[in-house]
């Protein structure tokens, strides 16, 4: 049986992220101190810091964890797909199950985007949504050329409102302290989104 002292460096640095992420979901990120992570671990913080040499490396290897994950997530979702619309698709439910399994990392994200120093994380979450971006534009694209979306689309808007929808779900399920929603309001909101990009819909004149 493999207790708290048998874990290894790297399931111990693991388990620190997971706790991170487990804390995100009941409280701000920004409220959370490297003493109660080590509390909730049930570990010292000069135990913590055996694994991180600073507070600001525990929360850049939570978001490279998230990073990691969730890209690997999408493009599994998106490989699938019969077509590029569908690959979208794929893409969105695909994020939105990924947030239903991690609550905490919305708030995460956010909360680093708002850091007022070019911290490590915050680089990270920068190019995590940079690339995250690429994809669905390249998508869109694809998605465009083989006559799925109507003629004319301004596709770094599509991009943006893609992304615009998961986050407004996001923030609809903050204010009503349930993840639920965000799950339970997908589909919908991906038709809606899908309405307004899709070859069927014209621009009105």
């Amino acid at each position: 049986m493999t207790t708290k002292r048998s874990l290894s460096a790297e399931a111990r640095r693991e388990r620190t992220i997971e706790t991170v992420i487990e804390l995100s979901a009941r409280d701000d990120p920004a409220h959370i101190t490297t003493g109660a992570i080590a509390k909730h671990m049930r570990v010292t913080q000069g135990a913590l810091f055996r694994h991180f040499p600073s507070k600001d490396a525990i929360w850049e290897a939570v978001v490279g964890w998230v990073g990691e994950r969730v890209m690997q997530r999408l493009d599994a979702a998106a490989a699938q797909a019969d077509g590029p619309l569908a690959a979208l698709e794929a893409m969105f439910h695909a994020h939105i199950a990924f947030i239903v399994e991690h609550p905490g990392v919305p708030r995460l994200l956010m909360g680093q985007l708002q850091h007022a120093r070019p911290t490590p994380a915050r680089r990270l979450v920068r190019s995590l949504l940079f690339r995250y971006r690429e994809r669905v534009e390249q998508l869109l694209r694809q998605a465009q050329a083989s006559g799925e979306l109507r003629h004319g689309l301004d596709i770094e808007a599509a991009a943006t409102q893609f992304i615009g929808t998961i986050q407004g779900l996001v923030v609809q399920s903050l204010m009503l302290g349930s993840v639920d929603h965000v799950a339970q309001r997908a589909q919908g909101a991906f038709v809606l989104y899908c309405h307004g990009i899709h070859a069927g819909c014209e621009e009105a004149p």
